[in-house]
């Protein structure tokens, strides 16, 4: 079954795309929740201006997010945490606590499945996480763990 997509569905197509699925998918799924409507030969016209606006859309957000790259990546941001007396922290710094620290210093409000650490901080110290704004566009986060 042909079907034009009224949202980004996951793992299928994005706005506007015209996708064949299997009809029990399109028919439980996909019509119920509005995700899409049933493609027919006058909906290439209603694909075709959907397109036009993602494109538009991703284009501002792109340049939104290279503009918040570059405050990123030229900011150090300072996280305070109890540690022992050996620099080992009581609990550990993740990527809601990075995210928190981004927003209250530069305002910028990211997900915090948008950071990405190979493991959460333990230790005082100066570490690296990388922060996806945008498709393609990653930002490199620099973090200072302090003791409070």
């Amino acid at each position: 079954m042909k079907v034009l997509l009224r949202s980004d569905v996951r793992g299928l197509g994005r706005r506007g795309d015209i996708v064949v699925v299997k009809s029990g998918y399109a028919r439980n799924f996909l019509l119920p929740t509005g995700a899409a409507l049933v493609a027919s030969s006058s909906t290439e016209v209603q694909a075709s201006s959907m397109r036009k606006a993602r494109d538009v859309l991703d284009a501002k957000s792109r340049e939104a997010a290279e503009a918040q790259k570059v405050i990123i990546e030229q900011a150090t941001f300072t996280i305070g945490a109890r540690a022992a007396a050996n620099g080992r922290l009581f609990g550990s710094i993740g990527e809601t606590d990075i995210v928190n620290a981004i927003r209250s210093a530069t305002g910028i409000s990211l997900d915090r499945h948008a950071i990405a650490l190979a493991e959460h901080l333990k230790e005082v110290g100066s570490a690296s996480a990388t922060a996806t704004l945008f498709e393609g566009v990653t930002a490199n986060v620099n973090i200072e763990v302090v003791t409070k």
